[in-house]
């Protein structure tokens, strides 16, 4: 006698209970298999999704180095800002891209384009620059559609020498005051000469010099302290 699942198989034939046999395994090992290859493929979404989070969250900027993209681009307004010494310009010209690129300002203030060779840039906005570079192009293109992208901010400096705590050069934000400066820079030193204190500023191609009242500015005298400009240079005696 032979029990497959509970049943008696009394009075079945040698040969009718090992069919009977056989099907019964394949069915249990096709039932296994369907039941692994289910839950495969129920768990695989769930794991796949699993790895891309994990993946996610590996992939993160390593200690101590800087994210670059286009938030950590300090913000310009073509319409206001001047293109100083070392900036770097993105010169795009509309379906052009052999005289589309980028460019630094080089220190005689110049910059190199195809067509149009050197091209004195500071103290340009980028609108004006813009405007001149369409002109300039009209006799080789129809029309043509320049755009000009300030990529890199680097001439807004101001220097500091003389009896200072810091002498060097310092990067300009913008609104910063001669008195502002002299204190992050460990102020002026003990035997100085505060009454003396004076700005080099550069304006239309001549040197100008400015006499800074430090006293009077240290008592809260706001007129009496200077607003900086980009390439300013604190002289303290």
């Amino acid at each position: 006698m032979t029990l497959i699942n509970g049943i008696r198989l009394r009075g079945w034939k040698s040969g009718q209970r090992k069919n009977l046999l056989l099907g019964a395994v394949l069915g249990v090992g096709l039932a296994v298999f369907a039941q692994g290859a289910g839950a495969q493929s129920t768990s695989s979404p769930d794991a796949s999704l699993k790895a891309a989070d994990e993946s996610k969250t590996k992939t993160q900027v390593p200690a101590g180095a800087k994210a670059v993209g286009p938030e950590n681009t300090p913000a310009v307004d073509p319409d206001s800002y001047h293109i100083g010494l070392a900036d770097q310009l993105m010169i795009s010209v509309w379906k052009e891209p052999e005289l589309s690129m980028t460019v630094v300002v080089r220190p005689d203030g110049v910059i190199t384009l195809p067509l149009i060779n050197d091209l004195h840039v500071v103290g340009l906005k980028p609108v004006e620059l813009q405007q001149i570079l369409i002109d300039k192009l009209k006799p080789f293109l129809t029309e043509p559609q320049v755009t000009v992208i300030v990529q890199g901010i680097r001439s807004r400096k101001v220097y500091l020498v003389g009896n200072v705590g810091k002498q060097g050069s310092i990067p300009l934000d913008g609104g910063e005051t001669v008195l502002q400066l002299l204190a992050a820079s460990g102020g002026v030193g003990p035997f100085a000469k505060a009454d003396s204190i004076y700005i080099l500023r550069t304006e239309n191609n001549k040197q100008i010099r400015i006499p800074f009242q430090y006293k009077k500015a240290l008592k809260g005298k706001v007129k009496e302290d200077i607003l900086l400009q980009p390439g300013d240079i604190i002289v303290v005696p």
